[in-house]
């Protein structure tokens, strides 16, 4: 092929040749002829040379695409090698660069035909900035700005490089340039903004008339005046410009941007008046393009494309302004009637059907309630009331006005707040639990998949209803009953309407004294009873009933006060458990489970009026009650069911009910265990797999309930359950080494598997539920050890149970010290088979890697003993599984490995073979971590891994190894401590895999490592700062790195909202609620 000529950088390339190769690679030629394009233009782009090719290509090829692969070899360069080229070459690429765009941009048809490729060399350009100004192309900003002056396409594309530059700088510099540059970068920019401004008022102050350079100097500001220095904003004409192209109609969009951007700055009072002053010509202005009794929802529904991006503009201004400044609205009569005319727009605003428009209103009415609702809840402590609504309270006497200044605030919002509650009510979204949705042909259907963004909605709006209901708790009760009594009179009545008033209803449970909501429910559930009753038609009733079931669902606390309501509740539940519409019958018995679970004691007490408890009223009716259920349906009552006994304190009665609750699975099981004695092939047969498998999910969802009281039952059935699981693996073994490897994919292995699993699952669950009682395990972990884990060793690997890892887990995690004398036992049988599982490839057996790591992770935690008994070469396999385990991409995996070696390195730390594992393992633990710290797939492992190197160099500093890590035989020169050893191992580790950082910035970095070593923020921000270095994180979403920050405010969180009453759901409240 001729292209091969290529290949040969010695002298200038061959255009054409290289135009002809592009053109093959983008698809004229066939298949092969792209393979071998591809593959030389791979080639190109690695060799190092190639770059010195660019300008000869940039100047002799007339086509796009071979332009922007010469840029793209050119990127690469820049990236990662600029610093190393000699200068001259440096500056010729610079002044190559720059000639070419001021060249293209100096006229107007060239612009605009060329306009991709001079947008790539901006970026270009930019690039080559980042490294070379301010210290060694002082000139540039005076220079772009004297270039812009001498033509009006030239000053455009000078707008769009600005652009760029301040976005790189201020918005996307974390994790590409070290703390250190950015700031640099930013004080320049500061410095010389002047003449940018000058530039910008030039341009918009009628130099120009074309339309096109306006816009993008008003996009350039846009960028630009969220840090530039406030007196360039309001110390100058730029305001009233900007406020003058504010109603002309192809600016609006961009000045309003620019104007958004200015109500976000927040720098305290100095420049109030020119808020106000803006804000009410911005109003003035408004009115006209947009009258405020418009339809915005409509006007929205119908707009253009720029009237719609419009009214989300209008969203972000007054969202942003009001967040800053909406205090200084609240001073002078005048100023109040914007203000609530703005609110008033915004409320107009939050009806509009897009979700985009309605998350930023949402946001601001979210925060807003919150601190009138702050301010409220403190008047009792007037002083912090005064200091969270921003006002001064400068002595005692004072305290009795500022009551009043809260009260008028409370007062000035009381209109916004109403018509914001009927907002809330209106457009609730839906809840979790409600599982019935109209899908897009209007059908009642059963939700199938849950959508997060619904959830995270619901979450803000129901807090945001809370604190609605705490400022004003009648108008909140008024406005929930008015709009259900037109849904009663049927004048409002619609599936979305009824929906979310009632989400609305369920959302604020908590949030009312008890009596109000006593009073506030019997209406609500008696009006949606009566509304059950009349309206006719399967979806109507399907979508009340699911109505129904989330409100009493919701509110535990009125439930366990009124036992005739909760029993007409209940029997309601069990009549829609034999509706079969889809979704009524699973919504019943969730709602089910959760009032048992708040209300349990109610049923296991005689009621006034009763003869028996409700259980066992329920337990005689139980087979009609779920004769229309589905088995997984079943699971769920049982277990509610289980709930109820268990909170029974007497247990001959507490044994009675669970003997009555069990019968029917009981009776099949002993039908189905007295056939196999007389044939064993009765067993094989698939209905009765299933049969079996059902019986075994019953009782395995009443253990959950039941935890310890689960005895009597677990005893009847244990050990004809392991000969019935030893049986089924023998089956399905045999299948397997007779059918090959699809034999474990056919749906009789498949099924035979399932019941192996649910066994495993009960007996976890009953374990791991049973209270502390090391008899029970002396009973139940003996006879499993040869049918569970003698079958697991014997099995194929295609056929082993990875619940049986996760089972001896939970059984060390639970008997923890006592376990130490079985595990040889334990590692013999499942460690070895295990491995050569999961160690052939990344993906093979995902389940038996996740739970392996975890049982090792608590042999490792209580049985450490046991592991300083293995031989060297079992311990080896110890170290490697884990390290292979740390190498995984993925995260659970991952994690585990890691916080499983970090155990180890303690354990080993403080026991008596400290020095001789060490000097076995450090140095492959720090060369492991390095590489998976620096190789951008194991970002979520950050943290971890930074606690692993911050063990590592405290421990070689501490002392604590008397002994030399290096290796005395090989190594002629004698350290004189382990500390100077491992920081020379360290400097060469990362001098051979980083050969793009100098030896003096690798050596600062180790120095740096020993020096923050005792300070784990330091050490960590040190270690953040040298892999942006390292070139390895840049362009890359760098947030894995800041987790640890993230979660520790979402704690603090959390211990606010419980708090305030009704902000955490009463069903999320970890209580056993008094019920007695």
């Amino acid at each position: 092929m001729a292209a091969e000529k290529l290949r040969d950088l010695s002298q200038p390339i061959d255009v054409s040749l290289l135009d002809a190769t592009v053109a093959a690679f983008y698809g004229t030629g066939s298949k092969e002829e792209r393979a071998a394009a591809d593959h030389i233009l791979r080639d190109l782009q690695n060799n190092p040379d190639m770059w010195l090719q660019v300008v000869h290509i940039l100047s002799n090829t007339q086509n796009l695409n071979t332009k922007f692969f010469a840029l793209q070899v050119l990127e690469g360069v820049i990236k990662y090698r600029w610093n190393a080229l000699p200068v001259e070459q440096r500056d010729g690429m610079k002044n190559f660069i720059s000639d070419v765009i001021v060249k293209l941009s100096s006229d107007e048809s060239s612009f605009r035909r060329e306009r991709l490729y001079v947008n790539k060399l901006n970026i270009i350009l930019v690039q080559i900035l980042k490294h070379e100004w301010p210290s060694r192309w002082r000139s540039f900003i005076p220079d772009l700005v004297a270039a812009a002056k001498t033509s009006e396409t030239i000053c455009e594309n000078c707008m769009a490089i600005l652009k760029l530059l301040s976005e790189e700088v201020f918005d996307f510099s974390r994790g590409e340039m070290t703390q250190q540059k950015i700031k640099e970068l930013k004080q320049s920019l500061n410095s010389e903004f002047q003449l940018i401004h000058e530039l910008c008022l030039y341009v918009l102050s009628a130099a120009s008339q074309r339309t096109e350079l306006i816009r993008a100097t008003l996009a350039t500001l846009h960028a630009f005046l969220s840090w530039i220095p406030l007196g360039y904003i309001f110390e100058s004409p730029l305001l009233e410009t900007l406020l003058n192209f504010f109603p002309v109609p192809s600016y609006r969009n961009l000045t309003l941007q620019c104007l958004t951007e200015v109500a976000a700055l927040n720098f305290g009072d100095f420049y109030n008046l020119q808020y106000v002053k803006m804000y009410n010509i911005f109003i003035v202005q408004l009115q006209t393009i947009l009258p405020p009794n418009t339809n915005i929802p409509e006007a929205y529904a119908t707009g253009s494309d720029e009237e719609q991006a419009f009214i989300q503009n209008l969203a972000l201004f007054f969202t942003s302004f009001f967040k800053c400044h909406i205090r200084v609205l609240e001073s002078s009569q005048e100023n109040i009637s914007a203000l609530l005319l703005g609110l008033e727009y915004l409320i107009n605003n939050s009806y509009v059907d897009d979700t985009e428009v309605f998350k930023v209103c949402l946001d601001y009415w979210n925060s807003l309630v919150l601190e009138l609702f702050e301010a409220h809840n403190n008047l009792d402590n007037p002083a912090v009331a005064a200091n969270m609504m921003g006002l001064q309270v400068p002595f005692p006497g004072m305290v009795d006005g500022l009551g009043s200044q809260l009260l008028q605030r409370r007062q000035l919002y009381s209109g916004p707040m109403s018509k914001l509650r009927l907002l809330m009510i209106c457009r609730m979204a839906k809840p979790e639990e409600v599982l019935i949705v109209e899908d897009e042909n209007g059908n009642i259907v059963r939700e199938t998949m849950k959508d997060n963004d619904v959830l995270v909605q619901y979450k803000i709006m129901r807090e945001t209803l809370i604190y609605l209901s705490h400022l004003d708790h009648e108008d909140t009760e008024k406005q929930m009953l008015r709009k259900l009594s037109k849904q009663l009179s049927g004048e409002d009545w619609s599936w979305n309407n009824l929906n979310t008033l009632c989400w609305a209803i369920g959302s604020i449970s908590g949030s009312m004294m008890e009596e109000q909501e006593n009073r506030f429910l019997v209406m609500v559930i008696r009006d949606l009873l009566n509304l059950c009753e009349i309206t006719k038609g399967k979806d109507n009733k399907a979508v009340i009933a699911s109505n129904i079931m989330y409100v009493v669902g919701q509110y535990p606390r009125f439930l366990r006060a009124h036992w005739r309501f909760l029993k007409t509740v209940v029997n309601k539940l069990f009549e829609f458990m034999h509706e079969t519409h889809p979704g009524v019958q699973d919504m019943a018995c969730d709602t089910f489970l959760k009032i048992v679970q708040k209300c349990k004691r109610k049923f296991v007490v005689v009621q006034v009026g009763e003869n028996e408890a409700f259980v066992s009223e329920l337990l005689s009716s139980l087979p009609t009650t779920i004769a229309d259920l589905e088995p997984h349906q079943i699971h769920t009552f049982y277990e509610s069911v289980g709930h109820m006994i268990q909170a029974e304190s007497d247990p001959q009665k507490r044994d009675e009910y669970l003997q009555r609750l069990m019968e029917l699975p009981n009776q099949k099981w002993a039908e189905i265990i007295g056939q196999a004695r007389q044939s064993v092939d009765f067993l094989k047969d698939q209905d009765v797999i299933r049969t079996v498998l059902n019986i075994l999910q019953t009782n395995t969802s009443v253990a959950s309930a039941l935890g310890t009281y689960f005895l009597p039952q677990i005893s009847l059935i244990f050990l004809d359950m392991l000969n019935v699981y030893r049986m089924y693996s023998e089956l399905i073994s045999t299948s397997i080494a007779e059918g090959g490897p699809f034999a474990s994919k056919t749906s009789y292995v498949k099924l035979l598997r399932s019941v192996k699993r649910e066994t495993l699952k009960l007996i976890e669950t009953f374990l791991d539920k049973a209270e502390d009682q090391p008899q029970i395990g002396k009973q139940f972990v003996p006879p499993m050890m040869d049918p569970v884990l003698g079958d697991y060793a014997r099995n194929l690997p295609d056929a082993r149970e990875s619940e049986v890892l996760s089972l001896f887990a939970t059984i060390i995690n639970k008997y923890k010290g006592a376990m130490t004398e079985d595990v040889p036992r334990i590692f013999e049988a499942v460690f070895q088979c295990t491995l050569e599982m999961i160690t052939k490839n990344f993906e093979d057996y995902p389940e038996h890697r996740l739970k392996f790591f975890s049982l090792l992770r608590a042999i490792a935690t209580h049985c450490f003993p046991a592991l300083i008994r293995l031989s060297s070469q079992q311990l080896k396999l110890v170290m490697d599984s884990i390290i292979w385990a740390f190498r995984h991409t993925e995260r659970n995996i991952a994690e585990t490995g890691l916080i499983l070696l970090l155990e180890m390195l303690r354990n080993f730390q403080a026991s008596e073979f400290c020095n001789q594992f060490y000097r076995t393992y450090f140095l492959t633990i720090e060369q492991e971590i390095f590489a998976v710290l620096t190789d951008t797939f194991h970002k979520p492992g950050f943290k971890l891994h930074v606690l692993v190197l911050q063990h590592l160099f405290c421990l070689v500093e501490s002392g604590a190894l008397t002994e030399p890590l290096w290796d005395v035989t090989s190594v002629p020169y004698p350290y004189p401590n382990n500390a100077m050893f491992v920081r020379e191992y360290t400097i060469k580790l990362l001098g051979t895999s980083f050969p793009n950082m100098t030896a003096s910035e690798v050596t600062q970095f180790v120095s740096g490592l020993f020096e923050s070593r005792n300070d784990l923020s330091a050490f960590k921000n040190h270690i953040r700062d040298f892999l942006v270095q390292s070139k390895e994180f840049s362009a890359q979403d760098n947030k894995d790195l800041y987790a640890e920050e993230a979660a520790a405010q979402r704690e603090r969180e959390r211990q606010r909202m419980l708090t305030i009453p009704g902000l955490i759901a009463p069903n999320e409240i970890q209580d056993e609620m008094v019920d007695s």
